[in-house]
């Protein structure tokens, strides 16, 4: 593969272009604005489209231009009409996979699971509560509440601004540059977020009525502060042989900044590095020489 640096946020799909290619082409006699028609599991890689405002499906092509993706959700790529495996690094026939924590081919270190739930108390002074707080970047967010308690979002972005957002209805939103699907029932609601979350999201409820909620939430969190090594100390001699030490600092991944230590103790599973030991300056030191000086007495 070539060109694998993700394209502009503006860019048009490339299966689209291919669509929409035909609209100038007479279908039965008529003209279309062709859509493209995603994720079709019985011929990923054929080019179908619909008509837009039509219930009008047609295989405009037996099979897409390569580099195709064949489907929406997926890095696999149409080759010569087959769908070809593409892993996250980007290479054809690669089985590479992000972990939960968003990193390709990665053992799952970078981030932990945040589960369990939270029960609410109504009382006439508190009608509105926070339930949970979900960091930037954290993944798979899904946060639910039972109960007739209305769930919603308060964002703060690292540039410090912050909103508030309510959704009274289903579908699918932007808040923050990050996609949330918020799902409704009866007296029940649910936030779900692919993620990485673009801002800090604090999921809050609010009372109408004077009856408990019960919010349970799971993600991933990523571990924003990890321990890093320092250079070694200055030795302790500068020659015959000596040691020196280095130590380990916390530091913020997101501000790029040490940080005091009790934030990376709030992880369980980052434990401190133990300092490591060396020897150094190990030539000999040189001799000292004394000379001494014979004074010949002259008496007066």
């Amino acid at each position: 593969t070539c060109r694998n640096d993700d394209c502009p946020p503006d860019a048009e799909d490339f299966r689209a272009q291919q669509c929409s290619a035909y609209n100038d082409v007479q279908y039965q006699g008529h003209y279309y604005e062709w859509l493209p028609k995603y994720n079709d599991s019985t011929a990923p890689c054929a080019l179908k489209c619909h008509a837009r405002g039509q219930n009008l499906v047609v295989e405009l092509a037996p099979k897409v231009l390569d580099g195709t993706r064949c489907n929406a959700d997926s890095l696999d790529m149409c080759i010569s009409g087959i769908c070809q495996a593409v892993g996250c690094d980007r290479q054809l026939g690669s089985n590479a996979e992000e972990d939960n924590c968003g990193v390709c081919a990665g053992d799952g270190s970078t981030c932990r699971l945040v589960r369990g739930q939270s029960k609410s108390h109504v009382s006439p002074e508190k009608r509105e509560e926070n339930a949970i707080a979900v960091p930037l970047g954290s993944r798979s967010v899904r946060i639910t509440v039972k109960g007739p308690a209305h769930l919603f979002i308060e964002s703060k972005t690292l540039q410090g601004s912050k909103g508030e957002h309510s959704f009274n209805s289903p579908g699918v939103f932007v808040v923050e540059n990050t996609t949330v699907e918020f799902q409704r029932g009866s007296e029940r609601q649910t936030f779900k977020i692919a993620g990485p979350l673009m801002a800090d999201f604090i999921f809050k409820t609010r009372y109408t009525v004077a009856k408990d909620s019960v919010v349970h939430f799971f993600f991933y969190q990523p571990i924003s502060h990890q321990w890093r090594q320092t250079d070694f100390f200055p030795c302790t001699v500068t020659c015959g042989g000596g040691y020196q030490l280095n130590s380990a600092e916390c530091v913020d991944i997101r501000l790029k900044r040490v940080v005091p230590d009790h934030y990376c103790h709030y992880y369980p599973e980052n434990v401190k590095p133990k300092p490591k030991l060396k020897e150094c300056s190990m030539d000999p030191c040189p001799s000292r020489l004394i000379y001494l000086c014979r004074v010949k007495y002259v008496p007066s």
